[in-house]
């Protein structure tokens, strides 16, 4: 059996994934990896987040990215998928959808706005934006533990 996961596989492992590592490009070409929350949608992962952040600059003028999910502490439980893609900031997305999705997924792990530090509140109140990463490359996976079972 082979380390790799079916594309089935590591989209269920993508989407059951907490936080994941999203990396865009400076325009000196320099990688840039961000840790995000994320929703799938089919074969696309969606990035929300305020409109003014660097990240949604990098992709206007690079769409290139790779998005990071990886879980596992011992070597045999190490378990990753890797897409290589490219982003575009969506120009009119369904809010209602997105943000159902995200708070099915995140509810329980954020704070309400009441108990959030001023700032923080007044930068997640900011106009937002909206990342759809597409892979244009096959997944890249492996999950340790099937190694442990030959």
């Amino acid at each position: 059996m082979s380390v790799a996961l079916t594309d089935d596989e590591a989209w269920a492992v993508i989407a059951a994934a907490h936080t994941g590592i999203l990396t865009t490009l400076r325009r000196d070409g320099r990688p840039i990896p961000t840790p995000v929350w994320f929703v799938v949608d089919g074969r696309s992962i969606l990035v929300a987040g305020p409109k003014g952040t660097a990240k949604f600059g990098r992709v206007r003028h690079d769409p290139r990215v790779a998005f990071l999910v990886e879980s596992g502490e011992r070597w045999a439980e190490l378990r990753a998928v890797r897409v290589d893609g490219l982003a575009a900031v969506v120009d009119d997305p369904d809010w209602v959808t997105v943000d159902a999705a995200i708070e099915q997924k995140y509810g329980g792990h954020r704070a309400p706005r009441s108990e959030m530090a001023p700032a923080a509140a007044r930068r997640y109140d900011e106009a937002r934006a909206l990342l759809r990463i597409e892979p244009d490359a096959p997944l890249v996976s492996w999950d340790n533990s099937r190694l442990e079972s030959r």
